[in-house]
């Protein structure tokens, strides 16, 4: 009797030795925080330009913990993709939105400020490493397709986009291709550049079902049209990672 119920014992601790050793081996996925889900949202509805949507979720990510300095620095990421209007709309209406939580008597923090640069680098320089760091791939010359027929826009994306703007440490790399997939996405027809940044979004830490939960963030914000779409490219960048 106490040999069969030794092999029992052994044969319960195997298995649970097995099921944590495969547990241990399994990939969890996190979904997105609170605080990342206000960043899709705020950028989504800042981008179509729907003040009102913008509204409730700039309440909603700041009542999440978002910082005004993130939200601010989120909205003004934005108009490098969606242009000035846009983004001073966003700012504008987050601005009535502190007056009236003041007048609630709620105090939102501010947040850190973007810390200085320190880098004799050219910003040209500076926005190639950058850039080469988000898509794991070497920049080479000769330049082509649009970089070859307007050099110019080139030289402004590598030195305004990714170096005076991604450089700056408000919002972490991952956060910032959130809001950027976020906004293009919302636009739409532009396709090319959603592939790029969705794929970005996996080479900086965030997951498929993290990208899958943006989906349903837009699908529920902007609309189910935009959401089919982005899942489409989405589902593509996944096939072709496999």
């Amino acid at each position: 009797m106490k040999k069969q119920q030794f092999i029992i014992a052994f044969i319960l601790i195997l298995f649970c030795h097995s099921y944590m050793l495969y547990a241990s081996q399994t990939p969890t996925t996190d979904p997105l925080s609170k605080k990342e889900s206000g960043l899709v949202t705020i950028a989504a509805t800042t981008a179509k330009g729907d003040l009102t949507k913008l509204k409730d979720a700039l309440n909603k990510g700041l009542d999440a913990g978002l910082t005004s300095n993130q939200i601010k620095e989120s909205i003004i990421h934005l108009y490098a993709y969606a242009g000035f209007p846009r983004s001073i709309r966003g700012l504008q209406t987050l601005m009535s939105v502190f007056e009236e939580r003041r007048a609630k008597g709620i105090n939102d923090p501010t947040g850190a400020d973007a810390s200085p640069i320190h880098n004799d680098q050219p910003k040209y320089e500076r926005g190639k490493a950058i850039l080469e760091q988000l898509t794991g791939v070497p920049e080479k010359d000769p330049k082509t397709g649009y970089a070859a027929f307007a050099p110019t826009i080139e030289i402004f994306l590598k030195e305004h986009l990714f170096a005076d703007i991604f450089e700056r440490d408000v919002l972490t790399y991952a956060e910032r291709e959130l809001v950027t997939i976020s906004i293009l996405a919302s636009l739409g027809g532009v396709e090319p550049m959603l592939k790029s940044h969705l794929t970005i979004c996996l080479n900086v830490g965030l997951s498929e079902g993290q990208l899958q939960q943006f989906i349903s963030i837009i699908e529920s914000t902007v609309g189910k049209k935009q959401a089919v779409e982005a899942q489409k490219i989405l589902d593509e960048v996944l096939a072709s990672r496999k």
